[in-house]
Formats: structure tokens, sequence, C-alpha cells
């Protein structure tokens, strides 16, 4: 069992107006050391334990890149259940203010257990927090996390290994395509510990009209050496 002291008081203490605004003008933003470093070597050991997980993805088999991942089954460990739920509730607001802007009438519940039951209402009950394992040459190719027709537009990961002493290379990557222009990169640097949210599919963005729609991936660059573990919560489920 991980301890989860305080996961809550934790991550209501972080600037949530200056996180809505970065996210708002950005797409994503770093929440520094939002676990322990006890937490994120204790979450990277349970990736040899199946009895955690509902099913393992090896990555080259699908053309997703290099290296592997696993979902966890329900019940979720406690530190995840509780971070996924207290960051929902931080993060909703953004994600009306998101659908808002960009004509949407989906509206989230204020709690993520009503979100949940909208998602398992539409048959998608199965978890999706994973825990992704990437040793020397792998990567992950530039994706959305979409896995039915409910999706939270938000999602966040977490760096569980520490840069330059568990592993070189293997940056997190963004990009953002807006409407006839080209892509914009963005690399974001993450410390053990650390969570970047990111919007894991559209934004909107402000232009001299109005609001528009702009389109985003995700991914992870080469690593170059060592071994690099994350933790990612998404907040919807899937089929």
């Amino acid at each position: 069992m991980i301890a989860a002291p305080h996961a809550a008081a934790h991550v209501n203490s972080f600037d949530w107006q200056r996180i809505s605004q970065e996210l708002d003008c950005q797409g994503s933003i770093v929440l520094e050391r939002l676990i322990s470093v006890d937490q994120c070597q204790a979450l990277a050991a349970m990736y040899p334990e199946d009895e955690f997980f509902r099913s393992r993805v090896v990555m080259g088999r699908h053309g997703f890149g290099r290296g592997e991942y696993k979902y966890f089954n329900y019940p979720l460990p406690n530190i995840i259940a509780e971070l996924r739920a207290e960051l929902y509730s931080r993060l909703v607001a953004v994600a009306n203010r998101w659908n808002a802007a960009m004509g949407s009438e989906i509206r989230y519940p204020e709690k993520h257990a009503q979100f949940l039951e909208r998602c398992h209402s539409a048959g998608q009950v199965r978890p999706t927090p994973l825990l992704l394992q990437y040793g020397e040459g792998d990567y992950n190719c530039l994706h959305q996390d979409l896995y039915g027709e409910h999706v939270f537009p938000i999602q966040v990961a977490i760096l569980l290994s520490e840069p330059s002493r568990d592993f070189t290379g293997g940056e997190f990557v963004l990009t953002e395509q807006r409407p006839r222009m080209q892509s914009r990169p963005e690399v974001v640097p993450l410390r053990q510990g650390d969570a970047v949210a990111f919007a894991v599919h559209h934004r909107p963005v402000r232009g001299t009209r109005g609001f528009y729609r702009v389109n985003l991936r995700h991914g992870v660059s080469r690593l170059r050496a060592g071994r690099r573990h994350t933790l990612g919560i998404i907040f919807h489920d899937a089929k």
C-alpha cells in the first residue's frame, strides 16, 4: 500500500488561479513536486506486479512507438484514486470554460464520481490510469488518449524517475496544430515527482474574431540511456 498522506490538501495548496490561467494561455502547466520521491519509487516498483493491472500494451506491436505500459485495474491504488478525484475537482472549471468557448454544450459535473457514472452508463467502464516504462531507445509517438464518447479535455502525467540520474533523453513533448499554421512543438522539463497537466485533444485559443479550436498531441522523445517510469492520470474511462 502506498501512503497518500494529505493528498487532497497538497493538491489544494497549489495556486489554481495561476494554473487555470496558464492552461488557458498555453494548454499545459507543470505542477512541481506533486508527489514525493518515496511515492514515485513505490509507484514505479509496482510495474512488475501484475495483480494491480488489467492489461499490458507493448507499443511496438501497435505502431505506438517503443516501450510498454500497463493499465491499472479497479480498485485503484489509494494515491492514484485520491489524486484523480482531487485534480479533477480543480480542473473541471477549466474544462467547462473551454467547452463553452468552443461552442460545445457538454458540461462536466463537479465531482469525478459523477463523471465516471456518465462514462460507465455509456459503456466506458475500464479504468484508464496507467504506468509507462521506457528503456534505452524507447519512445512514444505523438498521440491523443481518447477512449470513447465521453472525454475529459485535460489529463495529467507524473514523472516517477529522475532525469540525468535514472535516464537521459525521454523528454515529454507537446505539439499544437492551429488552423492554417504549422505545428508548434514544446518540450516540457520535468523532475521526479513533477506533473504536467495538458489538453487531451482540443483547446480554445482567442483570435481576432473570437475563439478557435486547436488540436494537440503529446508523446515522449527517444530515451538515450537508462529507464523511465511515468504515471498517467486520465479522467475518463474506456470502452
